[in-house]
């Protein structure tokens, strides 16, 4: 079962907190089926994003926590180019969410 991206992210932040790191939402997007981008700050001046899994991927049956799945499109890259991605993304799917953690250790919860 796909979760509403509105309940992935709330479930998604209290889990990154449980384990210690500190998350935001810095984009809302739509309610029930909004793209989610998860920005993981490892506070060094670098970032790692992950985007949505082509959909190809996803209808293998292999969709992971929440029913959603994640593709690194971005690793320890300056953070300027993740919000120029982000910002693309945007261009083409405004109902997009950004959801940002702050990790030193590069953490991305979804296990």
């Amino acid at each position: 079962m796909r979760l509403t991206s509105s309940i992935w992210v709330s479930a998604y932040l209290r889990r990154c907190q449980a384990e210690g790191a500190f998350g935001a939402v810095l984009s809302k997007g739509a309610e029930e089926a909004g793209a989610i981008f998860l920005k993981i700050n490892r506070l060094d001046g670098t970032v790692d994003l992950y985007a949505p899994a082509p959909q190809a991927l996803t209808a293998e049956g292999d969709a992971g926590w929440g029913g959603r799945s994640f593709e690194r499109v971005l690793e320890r890259q300056p953070e300027a180019d993740a919000d120029a991605r982000i910002v693309r993304e945007r261009d083409f799917d405004p109902d997009l969410w950004v959801v940002e953690i702050e990790d030193r250790e590069g953490r991305v919860f979804l296990d």
